[in-house]
């Protein structure tokens, strides 16, 4: 990658009157104001619908675009919406925050009223679209179905032949008319971004993208490529439900006679088996550590790469294809499953029997290399534990792996994560989505950590505390890392403007208030743009 400068800000955090930002007009603004800082990127967060949470990392697709960012007022110059329409789409409660509810509902009225408007010219572009894409088919035929079955998970489909994607029972939906209007919503999407990204990259700004390394259980993905996934087997689930009746048969026995446990107290009710345990055999997560005892149970299915190897990874190849459509670079996220990867039986309460399997490694890549037959588009968040089977294998694929200031400036620890350390080959951020702001990370630190940041990035005075763009400590951090070795240098939006804690995009392990912090065109304006102009200058950014 080229050297050079970046902001970390999402569609969904753009300003505008719509409740969310949108592929429109405020994301060329923020390019050119990108451009005039002398910025060369701009890292977006996953372009996948939100799921679990409002968390576009659990989307029901890992292809399909966020159709919350399709632009009403391009909508209406296409002769699809009225003025009158549009103005009743914009959100005048809260500009600094997104109201998922009234979004999912009001998007999706004003889009079916787009598509009954579409003529037929536009109809058959987004058909061919349809039909030159298989994900377009599945996520159309997956989402009709979700919309007559009360939004049920797939393996919970009142239709037997849909629920096990019988082909000609999904053949038969492409005569539904929801059928076409999801997939004319996805023409559009993907139809407007290609509009708007080369406008943005006409200015000299690269869009570099983020996926999530695995998908939700409840997706079109699983439900039409459910052979790439470790699924629970007949004898699997027939043991879990034979263990369940038996535990309550005994459970109800020990009631009836008013018996107690070893404590003296009632006994417990059996914990019914998880819904996903009687459809998949293992999930994602993460073992106990340091600073979860339990570890992480994340809930997703696990690939079967044995499978997937034997079909030379062929859902993975067109994955990154359609996202190399979308982006200029990709950051792939928990890139270190690739190397080993935790697996934890689907029916645990906890991550705590996790356990650490070997990934597809270089195979994978060597797949890579004969579709691609380059790699210099990808950055691996490569974050966590570095065990020496990972740092092998990094060294090995070759590719610019990540670096957060964050996560160093204890006193006398010289690590990897100081900006003197970095290499050229990766890219390095004060923060990321999962972080605090600089200023939030400054006021929530250990005071002798504090000292040591600011003495290492040459702050003096006792004004730390202070916020704003112009923020003297937020500015002598964002300095440092500029000026380190690192090819790329990323800082979200919110370290720009020198914005508290109140302003992060999420906190991990947190179910709600995530994903849902948004920006005004007055906060944007108030960036000195001269001052990064002057920094990417002088650094050679």
């Amino acid at each position: 990658m080229r050297r050079g400068g970046g902001v970390l800000m999402h569609i969904s955090s753009l300003p505008g009157p719509f409740g969310t930002g949108v592929i429109g007009q405020e994301a060329i603004d923020f390019a050119k104001q990108l451009a005039s800082q002398g910025m060369k990127y701009w890292q977006v967060l996953p372009f996948s619908y939100p799921g679990m949470g409002n968390s576009p990392y659990q989307s029901f697709s890992a292809f399909a675009g966020n159709w919350l960012f399709i632009d009403p007022r391009r909508l209406e110059k296409r002769g699809l919406l009225t003025s009158a329409e549009v103005q009743q789409a914009e959100y005048t409660q809260n500009k600094w925050r997104i109201d998922y509810d009234f979004l999912r509902t009001n998007r999706d009225e004003l889009l079916r009223k787009a598509f009954d408007r579409a003529d037929k010219d536009l109809l058959a572009k987004a058909d061919k679209f349809i039909e030159k894409n298989k994900w377009v088919q599945d996520v159309a035929a997956y989402q009709t179905v979700k919309d007559a079955d009360f939004g049920k998970p797939w393996w919970e489909w009142s239709d037997t032949s849909l629920k096990n994607y019988d082909k000609d029972a999904v053949d038969g939906l492409k005569n539904n008319p929801n059928y076409r209007y999801h997939g004319f919503v996805q023409y559009l999407f993907f139809d407007e971004w290609s509009t708007i990204k080369k406008e943005i990259n006409d200015l000299g700004i690269s869009i570099i993208g983020d996926i999530p390394f695995y998908v939700s259980g409840d997706s079109a993905d699983v439900w039409a490529s459910r052979d790439f996934f470790k699924m629970a087997s007949a004898t699997k689930v027939n043991k879990i439900r034979k263990e369940y009746e038996k535990a309550m048969d005994k459970y109800k026995k020990a009631i009836e006679k008013g018996e107690v446990d070893e404590k003296g107290e009632p006994f417990k009710e059996p914990r019914k088996p998880k819904p996903e345990a009687l459809v998949f055999d293992s999930v994602a997560g993460v073992p106990p550590d340091y600073f979860c005892e339990d570890g992480q149970l994340w809930g997703n299915p696990i690939y079967d790469w044995k499978k997937m190897k034997e079909d030379g990874y062929s859902w993975w190849m067109s994955r990154l294809e359609d996202n190399f459509k979308l982006f200029d670079y990709l950051r792939i996220d928990h890139f270190r499953a690739f190397s080993s990867y935790c697996e934890i039986d689907a029916n645990a309460e906890n991550a705590r029997d996790g356990k650490w399997i070997p990934g597809p490694g270089h195979d994978f890549f060597a797949a890579y290399d004969k579709k691609f037959n380059d790699r210099s588009r990808l950055i691996a968040e490569d974050l966590g534990e570095v065990t020496p089977d990972l740092a092998d294998f990094m060294s090995k694929v070759g590719i610019p792996g990540m670096r957060v200031m964050q996560f160093t400036f204890y006193p006398g620890d010289d690590s990897s994560f100081l900006p003197h350390n970095y290499n050229k080959n990766c890219v390095a951020y004060t923060g990321t989505h999962d972080n605090n702001t600089i200023l939030g990370w400054l006021w929530d630190s250990r005071e002798d950590v504090r000292k040591t940041c600011l003495e290492y990035c040459g702050f003096t005075g006792d004004n730390w505390g202070d916020g704003g763009s112009h923020s003297g400590s937020c500015r002598s951090i964002i300095k440092t890392l500029w000026m380190s070795h690192a090819d790329v240098t990323i800082i979200p939006i919110q370290d720009m403007l020198g914005y508290g804690a109140d302003t992060r995009m999420n906190i991990p392990g947190t179910p709600t208030g995530n994903w849902v912090v948004r920006f005004t065109k007055e906060d944007l304006d108030s960036i000195d743009n001269k001052w990064y102009q002057d920094l990417n200058r002088i650094y050679f950014r």
